[in-house]
């Protein structure tokens, strides 16, 4: 195998000692104190040889498996030299290449066994690095021993880099299968099955030579000290709980696939702690869970990874939120601003209230206290925003006056949604406001709705208290749910129930997921 050409005549960093003994040193700009000093992961590489049954010169600790890999792109690429790369794959995998000068060449590899004829039919006079990551993220599949095997054979002249970081969830461990030939690297993390993301530990193991060139191109002390003592701990008594954190990922991961095939999705085989699943719903669910608080990685426009987090309170949440993202069983409605146009009768309100104390407050000043949060009755906002201009007024006039007005301008509402939209839901519907019922009940007698579920302000505390939501839930008898809102106290509310939260509307943060129409809702549903 050839270097990199630029790293020739390179030799591993090391600073110069004098021969004599030392037992004070004050060469290397450390302070005084035994934890001062410079970190040695020696020790570390000694017992990981030992545990493979390799030599020390064959192992390498870098911060974590994405070292290693980049490492292997300094040492190995450059100017006009390829990696052959299968894809999806690894994100980081291709920026190293790049970054290392490096031309990166792409095989299809959606899925099911590594695709080894479609890689060597790639192979050519520049290709410097053929990258096997298994399982593969973020699919879960996983290549084998044989792939290896005619990889290496019929491309000696290329670095076989085989990244296993999700290896401890699959059913066959690819080390020694890598070990065995002599121009493969292994990569190993203690970041995904041993649970130590955060002290950022992996190593390196192939041939002397080839880890030789990684020791050359890395930094020289690239992981902190409590980082290796605490490694080497783990890997030495933490066993059995890594093995029972994988056993339980394993578990999760058939239930999820399970799940999402249940759900519509084609979820792929996978062997690592994630499922890689695909439909056309996948940006939904992606912002479905997100509006619950879960993070799931969305990848292209069609698929989604969704790790197992390997405990029963985590996974049972994730598994509630998909099936409400997915499969909701009723759907809530704030009133204001969602059913009801009221932009000229309550909006309206709240302007000539506070007019009617001397204070010029606008619409847009309205739209801003109503994005703030903690603004649902109408009646404590006109207060607040009067407070704010140095008015002070008691909440029974402000009522009386605010719904004398209100009284003059309710015929203006309009309903905003397709009237038959409601009728094409396919699941019941409720109302969740913060009107009066009385004004509630005209408004939706008056276009003809009839909600399974009606919450209004004498029912249960104002949003974002969660106490409305789940009183709609309990009077249609389920527990899956949208709510379409506009305004964060919706969002807040709803989530804190475990509900879906969906703005619509201008008055939401730009960062939240929100609906330009209201008819999208059908293409959401099930």
């Amino acid at each position: 195998m050839e270097i990199n050409r630029a790293l020739v005549g390179l030799g591993r960093y090391a600073p110069p000692r004098h021969s004599a003994p030392i037992d004070l040193k004050l060469d290397a700009g450390e302070s005084a104190g035994e934890h001062a000093k410079y970190p040695n992961a020696s020790a570390l590489e000694a017992y990981l040889a030992e545990r493979y049954g390799i030599a020390r010169d064959q192992v390498v600790v870098t911060a974590g498996a994405d070292d290693a890999l980049d490492r292997s792109c300094r040492a190995f690429l450059g100017p006009e030299r390829e990696i052959i790369m299968p894809v999806p794959t690894f994100e980081m995998l291709g920026r190293y290449a790049r970054i290392a000068g490096g031309i990166v060449r792409e095989v299809s590899w959606p899925g099911g066994a590594y695709p080894v004829d479609a890689v060597l039919r790639a192979v050519n006079e520049e290709t410097s690095i053929i990258a096997v990551v298994s399982p593969n993220n973020p699919t879960g599949a996983v290549a084998c021993a044989e792939d290896l095997e005619r990889l290496s054979r019929a491309a000696p002249q290329a670095l076989l880099l085989v990244d296993l970081a999700y290896v401890e969830f699959a059913d066959e461990d690819l080390t020694q299968a890598a070990l065995a030939l002599p121009n493969a690297l292994a990569t190993r993390t203690l970041s995904k099955a041993w649970g130590l993301a955060g002290l950022r530990v992996g190593y390196a193991l192939g041939s002397a030579s080839i880890v030789e060139w990684l020791r050359r191109v890395g930094n020289p002390y690239a992981v902190a000290a409590p980082s290796l003592a605490t490694a080497r701990r783990c890997l030495e008594s933490g066993e059995a709980a890594m093995r029972g954190r994988v056993a339980a990922v394993r578990r999760e991961r058939g239930e999820l696939a399970r799940l999402l095939e249940r759900l519509g999705f084609e979820a792929t085989a996978s062997q690592a702690n994630f499922v890689y699943a695909r439909s056309p719903k996948a940006p939904w669910l992606r912002d479905g869970l997100a509006g619950l608080g879960i993070g799931v990685r969305l990848i292209g426009d069609d698929a989604v990874r969704i790790t197992c987090p390997g405990d029963a309170e985590p996974f049972a949440r994730l598994a509630m939120g998909i099936e409400s993202a997915l499969a909701p069983q009723a759907i809530l409605f704030d009133m204001d601003g969602v059913l009801a146009d009221v932009s000229g009768s309550y909006r309206r309100a709240i302007v000539e209230t506070a007019a009617s104390f001397g204070v010029a407050v606008s619409a847009g000043d309205v739209a801003r206290a109503k994005a703030a949060g903690d603004a649902n009755n109408d009646w404590l906002l006109t207060q607040r925003l009067l407070s704010e201009r140095g008015v002070q007024a008691p909440l029974s006039e402000i009522i009386a006056r605010f719904e004398a007005i209100y009284a003059e301008h309710a015929a203006s509402e309009r309903l905003i949604p397709p009237r038959a939209l409601l009728d094409r839901l396919g699941v019941p519907f409720g109302v969740v406001t913060g009107r009066p019922r009385a004004q509630a009940e005209r408004f939706l007698q008056t276009w003809g709705i009839a909600p399974r579920a009606l919450v209004c302000m004498e029912d249960a505390p104002p949003k974002p208290d969660p106490k409305p939501v789940r009183l709609a839930l309990e009077q249609l008898g389920v527990e899956r749910a949208w709510l379409v809102g506009d305004t964060p106290d919706d969002v807040r509310a709803a989530r804190a129930c475990g509900v879906v939260p969906i703005g619509f509307g201008a008055e939401l943060p730009e960062s939240a997921r929100t609906l330009s129409d209201l008819c999208l809702l059908e293409e959401l549903l099930p």
